[in-house]
């Protein structure tokens, strides 16, 4: 009890004299004098504090959400007061330490003491949020004899643990960066917002010919295992590709496959949400690594068109310049700041992302988009064809053969139809085989009748894809803009 009485005194006349400091000494005096009292602790001080902040510049620190991950687990158990969480479709409860909570963990006979905070920060008088913004930080606090182990080993251990932890309870999700930002604190720092991904679209239940199947998945594998090579030729280790075709080819369903296949969290950038190229950038830093990053229907999001036939359009329209009616603000996201996204030195802000964009009118895109380095492969995805069309027939009729496929077969060579049009067809009929491909045959033989009174009409205006079909060739292609480092990954 003396002891006490003691330290109170002490601290008593320690803030007395501080307060006399302050009225009396000059201002230098005062805070070199302060200065010198706060080494003078530390010295004397058996302990050292490390704090971890949830943010690092304008992103959020990969160590701040490790420790996260790595003491909710302790925290059902040490901490008293919890907060208690469930995100829809999450495997388990998630329990996170509340203000000013502290738990105790040790390893190795090393004791650490963990206190999770949090303080105001001031807010512009004028802001978007009406709540107040906050700082959070863990605190982290061990013996001064123990400093080595902690560093070389304890932390390594939390950082591994939560890994591990994240792979077991982990739902591949997929964000976007369009609608309102959350007012929460919790997701204010965050430029993405996630919702749990569950596409069941995978290769074997994709809609193409198998050896387009196997060429994307072989390319997929080398990216994955191509580390060493893309560090060693000085390439940022990232992956473009190209899908275009007309709408409902299943550009969309390869995203999901892909995603699938890579085991890839999928971030979904809608371009007109962004309002400039600096947001932009700060839209790639804030994705993860492992990821698949989707721009669709690039051509429609922003003026990305070729330069050369702008320029004549923009010689024609300068009498009668178009104006927007919504008055909304327009973005102001330029297409040397999409290359500079794709391929300059922001890309390199990060590792193992691909890189889709999706169009319905490749032609419309500059072709400084398209080379190698942007869109390394491009993938044209266009009307069923019958190996396709058999995919489909075993995923919505498990029929692997019929009667009425040599007849499919033969129509599918004239008539242009999409794989989603085949598919909703057969899903109608999905109890009666027979009947569906009696339906599909008809549908076959309208398109056909329609596309000759189409080119009876306008036969000038025949498509190339159309010309291909009736020869017969096949209307999927893939072009490799970058075999030569795929080959090159491989041999590695």
């Amino acid at each position: 009890m003396e002891m006490w009485s003691n330290l109170g005194t002490l601290m008593a006349a320690i803030i007395f004299m501080g307060t006399m400091a302050r009225e009396f000494l000059p201002p230098e005096l005062y805070e070199y004098s302060t200065d010198l009292l706060r080494r003078l602790s530390r010295f004397l001080s058996s302990y050292i504090t490390l704090v971890i902040e949830e943010n690092e510049g304008i992103k959020v620190s990969d160590l701040y959400e490790s420790v996260q991950i790595y003491l909710s687990m302790l925290s059902s158990s040490a901490a008293t007061r919890l907060k208690l969480s469930k995100p829809k479709n999450d495997k388990a409860f998630t329990f996170t330490m509340d203000k000013r909570q502290q738990i105790i963990d040790e390893f190795q006979g090393v004791k650490a003491w963990w206190t999770f905070r949090s303080r105001e920060l001031k807010q512009p008088l004028f802001s978007w949020y009406n709540v107040s913004d906050e700082k959070r930080y863990f605190e982290l606090t061990f013996h001064k004899k123990n400093k080595a182990r902690i560093f070389q080993s304890y932390l390594p251990h939390v950082i591994a643990e939560a890994k591990i932890m994240e792979l077991k309870n982990r739902h591949r999700k997929i964000y976007t960066n369009k609608g309102p930002k959350s007012h929460s604190y919790e997701d204010r720092n965050r430029v993405w917002t996630p919702v749990v991904f569950e596409h069941p679209a995978t290769f074997e239940t994709l809609a193409l010919d198998p050896e387009v199947k196997h060429d994307i998945m072989q390319d997929l594998r080398k990216f994955s295992q191509g580390e060493k090579y893309y560090k060693k030729v000085g390439r940022a280790w990232k992956r473009g590709y190209l899908l275009y075709g007309p709408p409902g080819t299943g550009k969309s369903s390869m995203i999901a496959a892909i995603s699938n296949f890579l085991e890839y969290d999928i971030y979904d950038l809608e371009l007109t949400e962004v309002k400039s190229n600096t947001e932009l950038r700060k839209l790639l830093i804030g994705t993860t690594n492992k990821s698949v990053l989707v721009i669709e229907d690039i051509d429609c999001s922003l003026d990305l068109s070729d330069r050369k036939k702008k320029a004549k359009k923009e010689s024609k329209d300068e009498k009668n310049p178009a104006k927007d009616e919504s008055g909304s603000e327009e973005s102001k996201v330029t297409l040397s700041g999409v290359l500079n996204f794709t391929d300059g030195l922001w890309s390199c802000c990060g590792s193992e992302r691909i890189i889709i964009f999706t169009t319905n009118h490749v032609d419309r895109l500059d072709p400084a988009l398209l080379r190698s380095g942007r869109m390394d492969k491009h993938i044209h995805l266009s009307f069923c064809t019958f190996p396709a069309f058999k995919v489909l027939a075993r995923n919505y009729l498990g029929i692997e053969d019929h009667p009425l496929f040599e007849k499919v077969e033969i129509l599918m060579k004239e008539a242009q139809i999409t794989p989603a049009d085949v598919s909703e067809g057969m899903m109608r009929a999905s109890d009666n085989p027979t009947a569906a491909l009696e339906k599909l045959i008809q549908t076959l033989r309208r398109a056909m009748e329609m596309a000759e009174v189409k080119n009876e009409i306008s036969p000038e205006n025949e498509s190339v894809e159309a010309n291909s079909v009736a020869d017969g060739s096949p209307p999927v292609t893939v072009i490799d803009e970058d075999s030569s480092l795929n080959s090159k990954v491989s041999e590695e």
